[in-house]
C-alpha cells in the first residue's frame, strides 16, 4: 500500500551545472496577457469622454481648494472694509464728541465766572446775620491748638542682615508666584 500511495515528483534533468537548482532556462514562461475587467473598461471610456469634453471647451481646470481659498479672502476682504468703514465712523463720532467737550468745558467755565460773580459777599454776611442770626466771633472766643508731636522711630539693619531679608523675601515672593500658577 505505501507503494500505491506514493507520489512520484518528476523534474527536468535540466540543472545548472554544479547546483540543486533547475535550470530556468528549460522552462517555458507563460505569456503575459492583460486582465480585462469590462466596468473597468466603460470608466476610461467614460473619463476619456469628460477630458476631451474639458479640453474642446478649453476651460482650465481649477482647484477646490483655490476656489475655497479665493472665496475665504473675499469674505475677508468685505469684512475689513467692513471694519475700516466701522472706524471711520466711531473716530468721526469720537471727534464731534471732543468738540462738543470742549464747547460744554468752555460753556461750565463761563457759568462757574457767572456764578462767582453774582455772589456778593456783603450780601452773604447780611443774610447770615439778620436771617441766620449768626455773628463774627469775638478774640476771646477763637482758640488755637497745637497738635500733639508725631512720634517716630528709626529701624536700623546691617548691610548682612538687609541682604538676608532681601533674598528670603525674593525666595518667597517667588514660592508664592508657583504655587499661586
Amino acid at each position: 500500500m505505501a507503494a500505491e500511495a506514493a507520489r512520484v515528483l518528476e523534474f527536468p534533468d535540466d540543472y545548472i551545472y554544479g547546483t540543486a537548482a533547475p535550470n530556468s532556462a528549460a522552462y517555458e514562461e507563460p505569456a503575459a496577457r492583460p486582465v480585462e475587467i469590462p466596468a473597468v473598461k466603460e470608466r476610461i471610456r467614460e473619463r476619456e469622454r469628460a477630458d476631451a469634453q474639458i479640453m474642446a471647451q478649453n476651460l482650465p481646470a481649477i482647484s477646490l481648494f483655490a476656489v475655497f481659498g479665493a472665496l475665504l479672502i473675499g469674505i475677508m476682504l468685505i469684512f475689513i472694509v467692513l471694519a475700516q468703514i466701522s472706524f471711520n465712523e466711531i473716530a468721526s463720532e469720537t471727534a464731534r464728541l471732543n468738540t462738543q467737550l470742549g464747547e460744554l468745558s468752555e460753556k461750565q467755565r463761563r457759568l462757574e465766572i457767572t456764578f462767582e460773580s453774582v455772589i456778593d459777599m456783603k450780601e452773604v454776611e447780611r443774610y447770615a446775620r439778620d436771617e441766620l442770626g449768626m455773628s463774627k466771633p469775638e478774640a476771646d472766643q477763637i482758640a488755637v491748638v497745637h497738635p500733639v508731636p508725631v512720634d517716630k522711630a528709626e529701624i536700623v539693619i546691617s548691610v548682612s542682615e538687609s541682604w538676608i531679608q532681601g533674598f528670603g523675601a525674593f525666595i518667597s515672593q517667588l514660592l508664592g508666584y508657583f504655587a499661586s500658577g
